[in-house]
């Protein structure tokens, strides 16, 4: 039989499961689309039990080297400033990496990638785009479009998307993917300004909540990050117009000179979760599976963590154990995606956004409360960080 898996995607979800499987043994092919790896900013979030995972692929010092460690992040309002600071110190005796890490995931996956052109048992097809899928008792076939325009099948024991919200291969074992778009656009600008000349106490990562205008800072190696809520009937390049951008950061910290924005983009958000993750021999994880609004770096880690879950029950099917192994993925990570990825990240959304005064008061009187109560930190943060959704889906059968 072919033991080759198919991996379709070669963002950092496929790229994980690729240099998983190739170090257990097992020959992989690479499927992406893109002729080259993109360096758009997307997540840069990295919760503490992702880089305990990523530390066996020696990439975790480089990351570090080239990213931002964040020991707190805090709720804050526009008005009142800091409601609560959470530390992550307080998860010391729980992971390697008592911090978030701020690092593009761009970097993270040339680093994978690097270490996967290495591997002998790797095929890596750049340019390359996936466009059926189909299965039988024995194996998989990928019908793909070559970068000359030709056409070719490539089979394997088994599948993998790891291809975007749009997945062909979710479509390939007819699961459905119901939930929410959000109602308004997520405006992304990056700003060489430097927000703690106006807020000193501010963490890296601050969620600033407001009844009118809500928005999210966050620091990198080299740049701010200012993420605003944006009226969805707007034509994009509205939405993205200097001007827009210009106003919003003045309307977040005005400023008598005007702000140096050095990259914008503007997406639509959607909350959705894949009725199965698995039919027989193809499984999809990552963005292909779950996504979510990005309020709290849940999407990229969830994904990771798919990544590690899935290479597992993989290495252990393709050493012999049954097929149905792969059911237990499916259990496990749809579970974390509905109760927690998609809940942490609605959360975080509605309290950002509340606009009743006696509602946002209880939200930051619970918040005050939380930071206080030593216990309650900690379990609050051991959530967030995403430990506890790790510990809890292993017990399920």
């Amino acid at each position: 039989m072919n033991r080759n898996v198919v991996i379709v995607g070669a963002g950092p979800v496929g790229l994980v499961t690729a240099n998983l499987l190739a170090d257990a043994g097992i020959a992989v092919s690479l499927v992406e689309t893109c002729k080259d790896l993109p360096r758009d900013l997307r997540a840069s979030t990295f919760h503490p039990p992702t880089l305990d995972m990523l530390e066996r692929f020696g990439v975790v010092g480089l990351m570090i080297e080239q990213g931002l460690i964040c020991p707190t992040w805090q709720f804050r309002d526009r008005s009142e400033g800091v409601i609560a600071t959470f530390e992550l110190a307080r998860l010391s005796p729980d992971t390697n990496h008592p911090y978030r890490l701020q690092c593009e995931q761009w970097r993270l996956g040339e680093m994978l990638y690097a270490r996967l052109r290495d591997n002998p048992l790797a095929t890596i097809r750049l340019g390359t785009k996936a466009v059926t899928a189909r299965q039988n008792a024995n194996g998989v076939e990928l019908d793909v479009e070559l970068p000359d325009g030709g056409r070719e099948t490539v089979e394997g024991a088994f599948l993998v998307g790891a291809d975007g919200i749009g997945s062909i291969v979710r479509h390939a074992i007819g699961a459905g993917f119901e939930g929410i778009t959000i109602p308004e656009l997520f405006l992304s600008l990056s700003t060489t300004y430097d927000f703690r000349e106006t807020m000193p106490d501010l963490s890296n990562i601050s969620y600033l909540s407001d009844p009118r205008e809500w928005y999210v800072l966050i620091r990198t190696a080299h740049v701010w990050r200012a993420l605003f809520p944006v009226d969805a009937s707007l034509e994009d390049r509205d939405v993205t117009s200097p001007e827009r951008g210009e106003r919003l950061l003045q309307g977040a910290v005005p400023r008598s000179q005007a702000y140096d924005v050095t990259h914008r983009t503007a997406y639509r958000v959607h909350e959705r979760v894949a009725s199965t993750y698995v039919k027989n021999r193809i499984a999809i994880a990552g963005d292909a599976a779950h996504v979510n609004n990005p309020l709290g770096g849940m999407g990229l880690n969830g994904g990771i963590h798919d990544a590690f879950n899935l290479a597992e029950k993989l290495v252990e099917v393709v050493g012999g154990a049954p097929l149905e192994t792969l059911e237990r993925y499916s259990r496990q990570r749809r579970k974390v995606a509905l109760d927690v990825v998609q809940q942490t990240a609605l959360r975080n959304r509605s309290i950002l956004n509340t606009r009743e005064p006696e509602a946002r008061r209880a939200y930051h009187d619970e918040l005050r409360g939380i930071v206080e109560d030593s216990e309650r930190h900690r379990s609050y943060v051991m959530r967030t960080s995403m430990i506890q959704s790790l510990r809890d889906a292993a017990k399920i059968p």
